[in-house]
């Protein structure tokens, strides 16, 4: 990774219930996945393929 900061934002799949939220930052290559409660902790990093995939189970859970 390069010397530049990651932006994160919460998921709007976190809702606003509080606790359970993650935080995502994306990047051309990589998508860096955190828990939202602990920031400083080391983070997921998942392909955009798999991040795409992730979030389409995550809209049609059924499948």
């Amino acid at each position: 990774m390069s010397g530049t900061a990651l932006e994160w934002f919460k998921s709007s799949y976190s809702g606003s219930e509080g606790g359970a939220c993650i935080e995502v930052a994306l990047q051309p290559t990589t998508i860096h996945i955190r828990d939202s409660k602990t920031p400083t902790t080391p983070h997921l990093t998942v392909a955009p393929s798999a991040w795409t995939a992730f979030l389409k189970l995550a809209d049609n859970p059924g499948c």
